[in-house]
């Protein structure tokens, strides 16, 4: 099965990969970081802000693709650190239904794109 690959203007990819990429029903979607497309620039004001304009973008990269928050069966949260994690949680939480969260990971790394805080990447099921 040859993977359809998606070029969604609104977010763009900053690399030599795509921004998500359907395969069978499956989209997987890039890590996402808190990039306000109309300026370019990271919102990292506090991780509260950071982290809502990260799941903002990857709502327009699911509903793009036909599909909502509903549909992700997988996350994957890098934070560069791991006392934000309540903080994340709060914000993270109000995208999906309580009771029908995705499996997820969290991982602590030294470093991200231009000087993140978190990046979350997923994978979704396309009814």
């Amino acid at each position: 099965m040859i993977p359809k690959k998606f070029s969604i203007e609104k977010i763009p990819s900053y690399g030599p990969y795509n921004t998500c990429v359907l395969v069978g029903n499956f989209l997987f979607v890039s890590g996402q970081i808190a990039v306000d497309f109309n300026t370019k620039k990271l919102v990292s004001d506090n991780i509260e802000m950071e982290t809502k304009k990260v799941m903002d973008n990857i709502k327009i990269i699911l509903s793009e693709n036909g599909i909502g928050f509903q549909n992700v069966i997988k996350t994957s949260l890098f934070v560069t650190n791991m006392n934000f994690f309540s903080k994340i949680n709060n914000v993270y939480a109000k995208f999906f239904h309580k009771g029908s969260y995705p499996a997820r990971e969290t991982i602590q790394v030294s470093g991200l794109p231009q000087n993140a805080n978190i990046e979350i990447s997923l994978i979704a099921y396309k009814n």
